[in-house]
C-alpha cells in the first residue's frame, strides 16, 4: 500500500506535468480568440460584402429584364 508521502511524491509529479499543459491549453484558447476568431470574423464580412452585391446585381438584372 502507497504512504502519505509517496501520494504526496505522486501530487507533486503529476503537478509538474499540468501546470505545463494547462499554460499550453490558454496559450491555444488565446490564439483561438486573437487570430482565429479575427480571422474568421474578416472572412464573414467578406462573404457578407459578396452577398450584398450578388443582390444587388440579381436585383438590377431582374428589373431590366422587366423592361
Amino acid at each position: 500500500m502507497l504512504e502519505q508521502k509517496d501520494l504526496e511524491m505522486i501530487a507533486e509529479i503529476v503537478a509538474k506535468v499540468v501546470e505545463p499543459v494547462k499554460k499550453d491549453v490558454k496559450e491555444i484558447q488565446l490564439t483561438l480568440e486573437n487570430e482565429t476568431n479575427r480571422n474568421i470574423k474578416i472572412v464573414a464580412e467578406g462573404h457578407l460584402d459578396l452577398s450584398r452585391k450578388l443582390d444587388e446585381a440579381l436585383k438590377i438584372e431582374r428589373q431590366e429584364e422587366k423592361s
